[in-house]
Order: structure tokens, then sequence, then C-alpha cells
């Protein structure tokens, strides 16, 4: 496996902050947006962040592929034949990019077997920057500030925080948040919602809709290393380089003490 050490950790925290610069080069103005096969939308600054991404990782780490949201079907049919790859989203909240909230990340996750082994989100708009790694606690910084370290938050049952994704709560997550009259809503987009968990502002999110494994690699490894867990809805631990790349339902969540599928059915 590639050693994790401070060189590393850094190179990959500059190269996504670098990623998020151009993407901000095409952020607040007309949108031109192509369609995928799958109808979700591609901009110039997903081609951008991903170029690169993917140029920057090929010079850190020459023996290790990477798959990225935009990489070619040939690539994503070799990737089960790899131990140790990047896995990237070089835009994720690619609608939220479009309408401007600014709650899009830049998502870099090295994976190793089964399991995302080091994981940095940046946040192009605020600057804000989130990184974790398996055994090495989890950080967050914003600009030059010096890193600070995060961790999740017991939970308070009377007075939850629940994240939930703008276009994708879905039937089930809106009657629990209906359910839950003392717990109060933060709605955002891309995986921001992780990292509010991690750094201990937010308690659970709950996500049935479907999503793939770029979507949560990264922040996965930021919100375990913070002292979290995301699991499937039978409380396995989410895993990578599956037969399909799209992920089950799964939640998120700060605080292992709880039973979160039964606070989810009711």
């Amino acid at each position: 496996m590639t050693r994790i050490d401070e060189t590393l950790v850094s190179a990959v925290r500059k190269m996504s902050q670098e990623a998020g610069r151009a993407t901000l080069g095409f952020y607040g103005g007309a949108v031109a947006v192509e369609r995928k096969s799958d109808d979700s939308p591609l901009t110039a600054a997903d081609k951008a962040s991903h170029t690169l991404i993917l140029e920057a990782l090929r010079r850190l780490t020459p023996g290790v592929p990477v798959l990225s949201e935009e990489s070619s079907e040939t690539e994503i049919s070799e990737r089960r034949k790899w131990d140790t790859f990047w896995l990237v989203d070089p835009l994720d909240g690619t609608k939220e990019f479009i309408k401007g909230t600014g709650e899009f990340t830049v998502n870099i996750a090295l994976i190793s077997g089964t399991e995302p082994v080091l994981g940095v989100v940046h946040v192009p708009v605020s600057g804000v920057t989130y990184w974790g790694s398996k055994g090495g606690g989890a950080f967050m910084t914003q600009a030059d500030q010096a890193p600070v370290a995060i961790h999740t938050r017991p939970a308070d049952m009377n007075r939850l925080v629940i994240v939930a994704s703008k276009d994708h709560a879905g039937p089930r997550v809106e009657a629990m948040l209906k359910r839950l009259t003392t717990a109060s809503t933060a709605n955002m987009g891309s995986s921001l919602k992780f990292c509010l968990i991690a750094e201990g502002r937010a308690d659970f999110y709950p996500r049935l809709q479907p999503t793939c494994e770029w979507d949560t690699g990264a922040a996965q490894c930021v919100l375990e290393a913070a002292g979290g867990a995301v699991t499937d809805l039978e409380g396995r631990r989410f895993v990578y380089n599956k037969e399909q790349l799209t992920n089950p339902s799964f939640l998120a969540f700060g605080d292992a003490r709880q039973d979160w599928r039964a606070l989810l059915e009711g």
C-alpha cells in the first residue's frame, strides 16, 4: 500500500485546493451544461478539475491508478483488478455549482483493498479543507490557517441536528424529519454533510437515494478518522471497489452508541 505520511497528505491537500481554484474559474456566470449517459450534469469545471487532479496524482504516485467520476469506461472496467487506487470526484455537487449555492466540493480518497485510508474534501468557495487518514485523526483548515483537529460529538437525542440532501432526501427521510419535532435540519449538497458530522456540528445523515463510490470515499474517511461511521442499513461498514460502483442506502453518524436505523424507521 502507498505509505501515508505528512508529505503525501500535504501534497493531496494542495492538489485539492488547486483543483478548487480551477473550478472557481467557471463559477458565478452562465454555465454550459452537458448531460452524461445517466442524465447527470457535466460542466467545464468538472473537466478542468478532473484533468488537474489526474495529472497531479500520476506525478505524485506514478504506480497508483486513478478512478474518477469522469474516467473512461475502460478505466472503470479495469478497476476491479486494483488493490490500491485513488478515488476522485473532481466536482461533487455539480447541481449546487450550477445553482451557485457554493455547496460543492473536490473529493480525493486513497482506497486500499476495500476501505478508504486517506480522504481529502476541499470546499472551493469557502476555502475550507477537511482531511483524515486511517489511524491519523481528522483535521480541517481554512485558507492558510493552522490545522485544527476535529471530532464527532455525543448525540443529544432531544436536540439532534440531521443533515439531508437538498435534492435527494426522499419520503422516508422526510417522514422521519416530520416525526422528530425536537430535531433541527441542515439541508445541503455534496459531501459537506459528512464533514458537518465529522467536526461535531451535526449528528446524523441518512441517505436512501443512489450515490456512487466517488461521492462518499473521501468524506467517509474524514468522518471515520473523526470518530464517526458510515454503514449500510444492516449496520455493515461501507466498502469500496464493489462489483457495482453504485452505493446502497447508508447511514452516516457521529455517535455509534445510538440506534440510528431505529430512529429512521420510527
